[in-house]
């Protein structure tokens, strides 16, 4: 506030999370969450595009003052960052055309699938390899949700793991590609990242989503992006 700007690290490329419209705008949910931030803490937002690997390091380098970037909660992460009270929850799936008879993480033995390095569906999708699915599925990793998606548009790899509204983005955008949820990892609740120690900040975020949990507005931009309501007890 002294400063008069916060600046937050939002991955541009993982709509409808971070993304530009046809006017080059910034949009999705993730830029609608750092502006509603931004306007109750009376600053100027300066958005820092991120992918989902290094979205970490950015925030522990203090080249951001936050991260709101589809970031979900991890154990692993929680060992170098603080988060927020969750604001959102992401479910992570594999996709793949519908004419795949793929039930179980069995029926991926064999298969190569594309995700982006760094995020849950990889570290989802790496768990579900090593204990499932036997040692020659073969994991592709690309650097980013973008990259990731346009190898499977463009038929780099038929299998996609990915948050399900990523999932249902290629879905729509290449009906050519008949692709359909499969499985369904986890879900994660999402949060905003911080970093450790910093006990003041964490303390106005915690009551800042609590706040905007309960007057509606986080769940409204929810609702717009996703289709659906968080779930209720987030709301209580």
């Amino acid at each position: 506030q002294a400063r008069g700007s916060i600046v937050v690290a939002v991955d541009l490329g993982h709509p409808p999370y971070g993304m530009l419209d046809g006017t080059a705008q910034q949009t999705g949910s993730d830029i609608e969450t750092a502006k509603l931030l931004a306007e109750d803490l009376g600053v100027t937002l300066e958005v820092v595009a991120v992918s989902g690997a290094n979205r970490v390091p950015f925030l522990i380098s203090n080249r951001v003052d936050a991260v709101i970037a589809s970031f979900s909660i991890t154990e692993e992460r929680k060992k170098v960052i603080d988060y927020s009270r969750p604001y959102g929850v992401i479910p992570v799936v594999i996709a793949a055309p519908a004419s795949m008879e793929i039930t179980d993480a069995a029926g991926l033995a064999g298969q190569s699938i594309a995700v982006a390095r760094g995020t849950t569906a990889d570290i989802e999708l790496t768990r579900t390899v090593k204990e499932e699915a036997g040692s020659d599925a073969n994991i592709v990793r690309y650097e980013d949700e973008a990259t990731a998606t346009t190898a499977v548009a463009t038929g780099q790899q038929e299998l996609f793991a990915a948050a399900l509204s990523t999932a249902q983005a290629l879905a729509q955008q290449n009906p050519g590609l008949d692709m359909e949820v499969k499985l369904e990892m986890a879900a994660y609740p999402m949060a905003i990242g911080l970093r450790k120690n910093d006990d003041a900040f964490k303390a106005y975020l915690d009551e800042w989503v609590g706040t905007n949990l309960h007057n509606g507005k986080l769940n409204a931009i929810y609702e717009k992006y996703f289709g659906q309501s968080l779930p209720a007890e987030m709301l209580d």
